[in-house]
């Protein structure tokens, strides 16, 4: 069973900028597919950005591109999402998940993925 340990989380203005991280162990983390989704309050789960990371394909959600990037350290079995010009909308808990058997395009990341680490809270302030 593959675990999932998402941090990085805080509080911070808008236009300012964090890093969120999510270590994965269990697996060979080449094979897996993982996301980084978010929730606010009362509102559902949405996929934030993915990333294969066999192939590196990557999807970002529309109201993100341009102001966050995934990426992956494949020695540290880790990926992370970096997000800059931070806006209050971008307020919930992120979490990450992965699975293997999803396919990530650059227009659309599976949300049901099988696998999911607890979250971390990001809190932008106007």
């Amino acid at each position: 069973e593959v675990q999932l340990q998402a941090s990085g989380g805080g509080s911070v203005q808008a236009g300012g900028s964090l890093k969120l991280a999510c270590v994965v162990s269990g697996y060979s983390f080449d094979d897996y597919k993982i996301g980084w989704f978010r929730q606010a309050p009362g509102k559902e789960r949405e996929a934030v950005s993915c990333i294969d990371i066999s192939d590196g394909v990557k999807y970002y959600k529309d109201s993100v591109k341009g102001r966050f990037t995934i990426s992956s350290d494949n020695a540290k079995n880790t990926v992370y999402l970096q997000m800059i010009s931070l806006e209050p909308e971008d307020t919930g808990v992120y979490y990450c998940a992965a699975d293997r058997f999803v396919t990530i395009v650059p227009g659309f990341c599976y949300s049901g993925m099988e696998d999911w680490g607890k979250g971390t809270q990001v809190t932008v302030s106007s």
